[in-house]
């Protein structure tokens, strides 16, 4: 008789350093850093920042400045992009960008990449000019990163300096089974962004795990699941809570994003019933309760999907209950296995 082995969950923290009512880009990112600093305490594997361009609702137009602010204030945390949408930057510059924070925080510095623009179409021109067409390179662009970071371009014409030769783990974004594809053919890590498009999560999954090719950089498949969390001591407070993530999806599907708001204590009113709708399909894969109701359907979810880690989202009005809610998701975690999977060479 055999027996499966188990290895505890990763667990993560996806920072989208949201910029709540009636504060600056000042205090959201002096909160981002005291974020990063109780999560390294709890256990949490990464720390990544998003990249979100033209919205006063988001301050992380430039992850890799803040992924050295966040590096250089703690000590054990990975940190990294979630993502670096890659259409918007050159592969020399992402590799040089990357290989600097390398040099500086040695084995801390992971690289997700995505191919969306983080921002309207009008403000994706004015970022890539002439490049416009960079979402079919994305592939290429891959390739091309990992080429610059290999020890073997060192004859090459043009060399990222630093960066050449350097342990950067690249992984994968996507929200569509199109990046899953792209992810199993690479043999890269692949992340799914669930926490706002969550319909094609199953689908991507499994095409993922069907086509992936082991790789240099990876033995087996490796998923990340990005989640909305809103944890509290009771449900009901959670719920309150979770308003405020609430009304920041709306103003998304409304065309009109606004800073984060504070809770309410009901969103009628707030919105119709065919944005409620879309809302709740958007929040499809959201944890919303005491740390009971969390423990209970994150088993599951995790029992469904088979995921290696959860990278959890928790855009919460008040700093100090964003705190707490981290703090409960930990506690949670720490108890949920995953099936025994190849780590990532490096």
């Amino acid at each position: 008789m055999t027996t499966k082995s188990f290895a505890p969950l990763a667990f993560s923290v996806l920072d989208l350093a949201p910029i709540a009512a009636d504060t600056t880009p000042t205090d959201t990112f002096r909160h981002s850093l005291d974020l990063a600093q109780q999560v390294e305490s709890l256990g949490y594997t990464r720390f990544w920042l998003s990249e979100h361009h033209n919205m006063v609702s988001v301050a992380s137009a430039a992850p890799v400045v803040l992924i050295g602010y966040i590096a250089g204030g703690t000590s054990t945390l990975r940190v990294g992009s979630g993502g670096i949408m890659l259409p918007n930057h050159t592969p020399l510059v992402v590799a040089e960008q990357m290989g600097t924070l390398a040099s500086l925080y040695p084995g801390r510095i992971d690289l997700g990449l995505g191919r969306a623009p983080g921002s309207d179409q009008v403000t994706a021109q004015a970022i890539r000019g002439g490049r416009f067409g960079g979402v079919q390179d994305f592939p290429r662009d891959i390739q091309q990163l990992q080429t610059y970071f290999s020890a073997a371009n060192s004859t090459a014409t043009v060399r990222a300096i630093p960066g050449e030769g350097l342990d950067i783990p690249i992984y994968v974004l996507g929200s569509s089974t199109d990046s899953a594809y792209l992810a199993a053919a690479l043999g890269l890590p692949y992340a799914f962004a669930s926490h706002f498009a969550p319909g094609q999560l199953f689908a991507a999954l499994e095409i993922y795990r069907q086509n992936f090719r082991p790789s240099a950089a990876l033995a087996a498949p490796y998923v990340i699941a990005c989640v909305n969390v809103v944890a509290a001591d009771t449900d009901a407070e959670a719920q309150r809570l979770a308003t405020s993530l609430k009304q920041f999806m709306l103003g998304v599907i409304k065309g009109r994003p606004a800073p984060l708001q504070p809770p309410v204590e009901s969103m009628a009113g707030l919105w119709e019933p065919a944005q409620q709708y879309a809302v709740e399909q958007m929040l499809a894969y959201a944890f919303i309760g005491s740390k009971a109701a969390i423990q209970r359907d994150m088993q599951e979810f995790v029992g469904e999907t088979q995921v290696n880690e959860i990278m959890a989202v928790s855009n919460i009005f008040s700093h100090e209950a964003r705190v707490y809610s981290y703090r409960l998701l930990a506690e949670v975690l720490r108890g949920i296995p995953q099936p025994q999977t190849e780590q990532l060479v490096g």
